[in-house]
């Protein structure tokens, strides 16, 4: 039976990306979106959330996302949860680098708010064998 992806935990530290991130996930793809501003706020909003998917900036003050990921996966509910990481960054050593800390794909900055959604329904596939 294929499990339809309808939540997104979407944790990015710049209220710009955040906004045209959201309208184009909620809008365009229909999904529902706990957006957390930073990697502590996360792992606060995450467990009650229950995320099918995490969607987590690389780069952030603080907690980067990679530690935001770790840190998530600690939580036994999420400990099996597919993350896509988002960055500027994808030059083929860091995406291998971002796969190796449990990423299942990584989105290149600047993104394309028109296909954002479509790529994140793409990836689910993928993550679950569809």
């Amino acid at each position: 039976m294929t499990v339809a992806l309808s939540k997104i935990l979407y944790v990015e530290d710049d209220p710009d990306i955040q906004d045209v991130a959201k309208m184009a996930l909620e809008m365009l793809g229909g999904y529902g979106l706990c957006v957390c501003s930073s990697g502590a706020e996360a792992i606060a909003e995450a467990p009650g959330f229950e995320p099918d998917i995490i969607l987590l900036d690389v780069m952030m003050p603080g907690m980067d996302g990679p530690t935001t990921l770790a840190q998530l996966r600690a939580i036994p509910s999420l400990a099996h949860t597919p993350a896509v990481f988002m960055t500027a960054k994808v030059m083929p050593s860091d995406i291998a680098h971002y796969k190796s800390l449990g990423a299942v794909d990584v989105i290149a900055k600047p993104f394309d708010p028109m296909t954002l959604a479509a790529r994140i329904g793409e990836i689910w596939e993928v993550s679950h064998g569809q």
